[in-house]
């Protein structure tokens, strides 16, 4: 019997992608500037509003949507009040970011030097031994990674056995560090 019978809880429904990610951005053009004309994204849709959809609440805002090759879109909020995303307080630059796939380290390399050329600082190629990437930040302080997938798929099959072991184990390390005190 299925667990979510047996709880009342409905089962879960087969999530099919990204369909967007949406962040705060300091200025609708600055921000179209940079992933349509540096990035090469297409803008695909742009929304104009006065009152938030999902609360009710009063809020002027233009919503812009940048499509990639796969269909899934970066988002973008821009308030009217020209302000960017303050970073979180209690997480380093580099930890949120958002990844995005490009065909091949030749494409990673292209890219980097494109964005280089438009006088953005880039970090990397960055060996992960199963893709390289390159990172940097968009006018939004938004970081942004490019990678290039090296291993196949049988390989990412394969390494991804055991994934639950090994949170498991990464818990109780967290619990052994904690009782030990700084």
């Amino acid at each position: 019997m299925h667990h979510s019978e047996e709880t009342g809880v409905p089962g879960a429904v087969p999530i099919g992608g990204l369909h967007h990610f949406a962040y705060r951005c300091r200025d609708a053009e600055e921000t179209r500037h940079f992933y349509e004309d540096v990035l090469g994204l297409p803008l695909f849709h742009y929304i104009r509003a006065d009152v938030v959809p999902s609360t009710g609440e009063y809020c002027p805002y233009v919503h812009i949507f940048f499509r990639m090759n796969d269909g899934s879109c970066l988002a973008f909020f821009d308030l009217g009040d020209d302000r960017a995303a303050a970073p979180s307080p209690n997480t380093p630059a580099w930890v949120n970011h958002v990844a995005l796939k490009v065909d091949g380290v030749d494409q990673l390399e292209a890219m980097k030097a494109r964005l280089q050329a438009h006088g953005i600082t880039v970090l990397g190629v960055t060996d992960h031994r199963v893709f390289r990437s390159i990172y940097f930040f968009d006018p939004n302080g938004i970081r942004l990674e490019l990678c290039a997938q090296l291993a196949p798929p049988a390989q990412m099959q394969a390494e991804s056995l055991g994934l639950r072991q090994k949170i498991d184990d990464w818990s109780a390390e967290k619990a052994r560090r904690r009782a030990a005190g700084p």
